[in-house]
């Protein structure tokens, strides 16, 4: 009897044992890895006006990856040095981490930071206005590295620690969209008048009124670290378009592989194995950038303007790192969908000046602004019948990280971190693809180089569906809850 009794005792306690551990969530898993993106000299750098013939690698452009494992599930992110990617290039880098790694396709974020001295990832068209495209060379290397750093990132995955962090910054961010005093606003490049803002006006001007938008000053950032030891990865985003400064022909990362070797370098073992991968991802920075056009800053030496952001920036994550709160899981969730928004409309008395203004580009030494637009306002009038829009929300924790795939105007991020039901939450641009500046409807009847048809591809709406997307994915990761 006290035998059938001690193994009643016994089941029961290894049953209450089991119980236990089935209801503790599981142990999170992190890897981090780097693939060089460089590309040959001679390919055309784009971020300019008119593309020119790269001449010199300054620093070398990477895919950084991270990878994270909660136990039943597994998302990746990647931050590319480009100034963005055509869809089908992330298409065929996910089918490609699928197929090796058995990460759903769906759960993998690819952004590109949106440096503008890089040879471009988005096709041989100049504006390619299609969902699907067939891959060039170049592309098809992108592709092939990204799915390569995702796997090695798997390969070193380890028991980690997650955090996340904010702070603001805002003495480097800029909206670049300006009213100006009436009469001062320049003409389209069609001939028309109607512009009540414009970007990039004269820094000190006196004919300046007032910004047309916000900015959003915070860097948010996600920290993986080994448990109670050292940092494995730190994914960061800030709403700040890009610095430029580059030497003649330069291919660079920007302030964003800056600020990565930055952080790297002030952590005390940043040199351990695997090493440590620091990533910046570009917020929503499609009105923003580094000029502040109130009080001018003084002529700088190439490069020197983006270290001291870089540097700057980095110093401030990393002072925030110290005052995080860790936990050792975060249940993982990813949604994607492709919206089928209707492209940019072209009206025949545009289409007809697009024409003419083109025919008599044979005249000029080079093109000028109205024959560039000219040749992109018929190509997007010939655009495919519909748009496959990806837009994307990975859950990672109490986290929420939603993506668009256009340069997005700040005031989206905004909006997005206010209306989402995680209490932390931001957004990441140019995911998944490259469609174009997204303004929202208002800054439509404001016009300016942002709304223009050739530079703004989407209908007016599409900001507007693209959120209502995104929030309707973070309701569905929350549980249903929305605000």
């Amino acid at each position: 009897m006290r035998s059938l009794t001690f193994a009643l005792s016994l089941s029961l306690c290894c049953s209450g044992i089991l119980r236990s551990e089935e209801k503790a969530p599981p142990a999170l898993q992190a890897g981090t890895a780097t693939s060089n993106i460089t590309p040959p000299l001679g390919g055309e750098v784009v971020g300019g006006f008119l593309p020119f013939p790269a001449e010199h690698i300054h620093d070398e452009l990477h895919a950084r990856c991270l990878v994270l494992d909660d136990g039943t599930t597994r998302v990746a992110l990647v931050v590319c040095d480009l100034l963005g990617l055509h869809r089908s290039v992330a298409v065929e880098a996910r089918r490609l981490i699928e197929e090796t790694t058995r990460i759903p396709a769906s759960n993998v974020l690819i952004s590109g930071t949106h440096t503008h001295s890089a040879v471009s990832a988005l096709g041989d068209a100049p504006r390619p206005y299609a969902s699907d495209t067939a891959l060039n060379d170049y592309q098809r290397f992108v592709a092939r590295r990204i799915a390569d750093g995702v796997r090695r990132a798997l390969t070193v995955r380890r028991p980690a620690e997650i955090a996340f962090g904010s702070v603001e910054v805002p003495e480097h961010v800029f909206n670049r969209r300006w009213f100006m005093k009436e009469g001062t606003v320049p003409v389209t490049p069609f001939g028309g008048t109607t512009d009540k803002v414009k970007m990039n006006p004269p820094a000190g001007s006196p004919d300046l009124v007032e910004p047309a938008g916000p900015t959003d000053p915070a860097v948010s950032f996600i920290a993986l670290r080994e448990p109670g030891g050292r940092l494995i990865s730190v994914y960061s985003a800030y709403s700040l378009h890009y610095v430029g400064g580059v030497g003649p022909g330069h291919i660079s990362a920007d302030y964003y592989g800056m600020y990565c070797e930055a952080l790297k370098k002030l952590q005390k073992d940043y040199d351990s194995d695997p090493p440590f991968v620091a990533m910046m991802a570009n917020g929503t920075s499609g009105d923003i950038n580094n000029i502040n056009f109130v009080t001018p800053r003084g002529r700088k030496e190439p490069y020197e303007q983006m270290r001291y952001v870089a540097e700057d920036v980095a110093a401030k994550v990393n002072s925030a790192l110290t005052s995080v709160t860790w936990q050792d899981h975060a249940p993982l969730g990813a949604r994607y969908r492709e919206l089928g928004l209707a492209w940019r409309k072209v009206d025949e008395d545009l289409l007809q000046w697009a024409k003419e203004t083109e025919a008599k580009a044979s005249r000029l030494a080079k093109p000028d602004v109205p024959t560039v637009y000219a040749g992109r306002i018929q190509r997007l009038a010939l655009a495919s019948p519909e748009t496959k829009a990806p837009v994307q929300v990975l859950r990672i924790g109490d986290v929420c990280i939603g993506s668009t795939p256009c340069e997005t105007f700040a005031e989206t991020g905004l909006e997005f971190k206010k209306r989402s039901p995680f209490g932390k939450s931001f957004l990441v641009e140019l995911a998944g693809g490259y469609y174009g500046y997204l303004p929202t409807p208002r800054h439509f009847d404001l016009g300016g180089y942002e709304t223009w048809p050739g530079t703004n591809y989407l209908e007016p709406q599409a900001s507007v569906k693209i959120m209502d997307a995104l929030l309707e994915m973070a309701a569905e990761l929350k549980g249903g809850e929305t605000k």
